[in-house]
């Protein structure tokens, strides 16, 4: 769909999703082809090895950088994909504070009863922007305390972070939701099985030394591991995947539906239809490039 949009208007794909940046992860990620790319070119993908690690905040700044250029170029940016904060990175006045990893260490060797403790004593109303009943979570807003020296209750109380969660954006754009509904879970059953019969698992397996931190937790590479490495069958990972990838189809539903900016268009089954659809909301607005 996006492609089509793009070809149609004369746009370039900015790519949204948090593992395509790395190379070699093509077929598990859904990633545009090479005809696709030299279709329409596209953006923000193949960046960085799977070793590496990309942050959002990375992410954010060669995002606006694309984004700026395309607008020089007098160019639509057609943003896709399924990150929700990277894409509200891009298109929202998101801050995110510097890391510093021997802070972060220190506060690692912390219980989290004994991190929640302590974050609860210097923000007492911490819990109201924090969950606390993630460690990750109750760390990262202690780093940021120290590193800042503002608290999760002061940091939610900025202009910025008001405007974050009214959905003010930074840029102004126009958003399509596509959600197949009750089709879903045939489609991720049928797309999995398909990238299977495109060479996934040998895809897996060639990456297996090479994924890092955060890559390995990317949703199908993540569950074909253990049969890579034979201590599952196929079958076992295959039904993982599946799962997972409902799991994730679940949260990122979630997370866009409460975006009010997003028009959601009703599924058809032909794409054709779905096309038209959204190419005749797209035309009936006078101006809705980034």
């Amino acid at each position: 769909m996006a492609l089509q949009v793009a070809d149609r208007y004369g746009g370039e794909i900015v790519s949204v999703d948090s593992m395509q940046v790395y190379r070699g992860m093509d077929i598990g990620t859904a990633k545009a082809s090479r005809a696709m790319q030299e279709l329409v070119p596209h953006h923000l993908l193949d960046m960085l090895e799977p070793n590496c690690e990309m942050s959002v905040a990375e992410f954010q700044r060669e995002g606006k950088r694309v984004l700026d250029d395309l607008e020089a170029r007098g160019v639509v940016p057609v943003i896709c994909g399924g990150s929700g904060l990277h894409f509200r990175a891009l298109v929202d006045p998101l801050e995110f504070p510097a890391r510093d990893e021997s802070i972060r260490a220190e506060l690692e060797t912390l219980t989290p009863a004994e991190a929640r403790a302590r974050l609860e004593t210097i923000d007492a109303t911490a819990g109201e922007h924090v969950d606390l009943a993630n460690p990750r979570r109750v760390v990262r807003a202690l780093e940021i305390e120290r590193i800042t020296g503002r608290s999760p209750s002061e940091r939610a109380a900025t202009t910025v972070a008001a405007a974050v969660r009214a959905y003010h954006p930074a840029r102004e754009f126009v958003a399509i939701g596509l959600d197949p509904g009750a089709e879903l879970a045939d489609r991720v059953v049928g797309r999995f099985d398909q990238m299977l019969a495109d060479g996934l698992l040998d895809e897996v397996a060639g990456l297996r030394a090479r994924l890092g931190r955060l890559s390995v937790q990317a949703v199908g590479y993540k569950e074909l591991l253990p049969v890579v490495d034979g201590e599952q069958d196929l079958a076992q990972g295959r039904t993982a995947a599946i799962r997972a990838t409902m799991a994730l189809a679940k949260r990122q539903r979630t997370f866009f539906r409460r975006d009010p900016r997003i028009h959601w268009i009703t599924w058809d089954p032909d794409p054709a239809v779905r096309l038209r659809t959204v190419i005749n909301y797209l035309d009936g607005i006078s101006s809705w490039s980034l």
